[in-house]
């Protein structure tokens, strides 16, 4: 994959998170607040708690941390997977927030 390629699906995803999140805020009595810097994206719940989203370019890679620890994410041409094996990106991004938040929340891509 070239910085170009990896750029183009990382911003697809970014964008994905936060369309994520505004349609959550929207239809849920969860509120999520989420603020993007850059290449990276934090997302903040209700007690506090953060999942921050960053881009690593040299890698190719997408970092996420959570409460559960550290997830490193590459693309296979068709979606983002952990990369030791821990799943796609938008479903462990959906269970961890979830975790999070206290109540159940769905991210897609």
């Amino acid at each position: 994959m070239t910085d170009p390629e990896f750029m183009d699906q990382a911003e697809i995803l970014l964008k994905a998170v936060e369309a994520s999140c505004d349609r959550i805020n929207d239809d849920s009595a969860v509120d999520i607040d989420n603020q993007r810097v850059g290449s990276m994206v934090t997302l903040v719940f209700g007690n506090h708690s953060q999942i921050v989203i960053n881009l690593q370019k040299p890698l190719h890679e997408i970092w996420l941390a959570a409460r559960s620890g550290g997830y490193h994410y590459r693309f296979d041409r068709q979606q983002w997977l952990d990369t030791k094996g821990q799943g796609e990106f938008f479903e462990c991004l959906s269970r961890f927030a979830s975790q999070q938040s206290g109540s159940p929340l769905l991210f897609a891509p």
